[in-house]
């Protein structure tokens, strides 16, 4: 393990003793929501730090085996005792330092959710489109190996069966966090099915996945950040609206949204009139900065749809598949279009991982 690393946890195993201080102190105590989020830090702290202690243990064994090894070369029975328990924690300390490194990750809080996946097809015509049905297909599958469920938002289906654009929700645990490396250029290189000469044809399909945001939430709204004004109603309403300032303007400083209500003769039942008319456009914003974002993050995603703008080859004369971004290179392309994409999957965690672990690393030493 890396001097960085053993900092790390270091670090890790003081948190721990703070988290278990504050949960000793009575005022956190009466803090559901506190005490519910420390509870659950603590819980995650202490398993890491209970391995990271393992290992401690793991190496102090491994120093004094190798001590009796050393002592021992007159007596071929500890000799072999020796080195059985050399062995033993050479792997056990192999094993606790991948699960030491994998508790460092950051975890993305997307990977649980649901997601959905959206298939365009791009340059190629007629091809593309019956490739876009392909990747659905091979994804349908995929899910259903997981046991998760699929099913289509919308579709735009071409003539000859495939799909101009498709996009399916994926519900199921981890869903998103499985599909996520599926977004970018998929490029096909085989012969048409509408293609009399034999000749190899390259088509391209674009596919970007997002994570399904949560249910609609009501909005919380800091009273701090507001501004509520009073004025007398103006219009019809009688002699009491002349003479009392019923009516009620709110401001979100924030934002600037304006909400205002005046036609109750209650001040209190406009404020609370004005308080849903405020909540409900604070809302409407927040999905319109979610839908940008998402268009902005589906452009990134998915690039061009040219053919030379790609993240995956399927070569089907060859019946290879190729992922361009860790050159992974598989030959059995029909079982991965029938859904079979652990090893791509995993490998592509695995990569991601170890890009997380270096640049944790390189943060450390900076």
């Amino acid at each position: 393990m890396t001097p960085h690393l053993r900092q790390q946890f270091d670090r890790l195993a003081m948190r721990l003793a703070e988290l278990d201080a504050s949960l000793a102190d009575p005022a956190v105590t009466t803090d559901v929501a506190r005490l519910r989020a420390l509870g659950r830090e603590q819980a995650e702290a202490a398993d890491v730090v209970a391995r990271y202690r393992a290992y401690g243990q793991r190496e102090r064994d491994l120093a004094g085996a190798r001590e009796l090894l050393a002592q021992s070369a007159g007596d071929p029975e500890m000799v072999a005792l020796a080195r059985d328990e050399v062995a033993q924690a050479e792997a056990d300390l192999e094993r606790l330092l991948a699960e030491l490194q994998a508790a460092l990750l950051p975890k993305d809080p997307d990977d649980a959710r649901n997601a959905f996946v959206e298939i365009r097809a791009g340059t190629g015509g007629d091809e593309s489109a019956l490739f876009a049905g392909d990747l659905a297909r091979m994804y349908v599958r995929f899910c259903e190996r997981r046991g998760w469920r699929t099913e289509v938002m919308s579709d735009s289906p071409s003539e000859l069966g495939g799909h101009k654009e498709l996009v399916l929700r994926v519900e199921g645990d981890g869903a998103y966090g499985a599909l996520r490396f599926e977004s970018g250029g998929h490029r096909v290189q085989r012969v048409p099915a509408t293609e009399s000469q034999g000749r190899i044809h390259t088509s391209a399909c674009t596919v970007a996945v997002l994570p399904e945001p949560d249910a609609a939430e009501e909005v919380r709204i800091d009273p701090s950040e507001l501004r509520i004004d009073t004025f007398r109603a103006s219009g019809a309403g009688g002699q009491h609206v002349n003479k009392t300032d019923s009516a009620i303007r709110i401001t979100h400083l924030p934002t600037g949204i304006v909400a205002e209500c005046q036609d109750d003769r209650s001040q209190h039942r406009n404020k609370a009139k004005a308080m849903a008319v405020l909540a409900a456009r604070l809302r409407d914003r927040e999905r319109a900065e979610r839908e940008a974002k998402e268009a902005a993050t589906r452009k990134s995603l998915v690039g061009s749809g040219d053919r030379s703008d790609r993240i995956r080859t399927y070569n089907f004369p060859q019946g290879r598949l190729t992922d361009h971004r860790i050159n992974l290179t598989l030959y059995r392309l029909g079982a991965v279009m029938d859904g079979d994409l652990d090893d791509v999957v995993a490998a592509l965690r695995a990569a991601r991982a170890a890009e997380q672990l270096a640049a944790l690393e390189a943060g450390v030493r900076g």
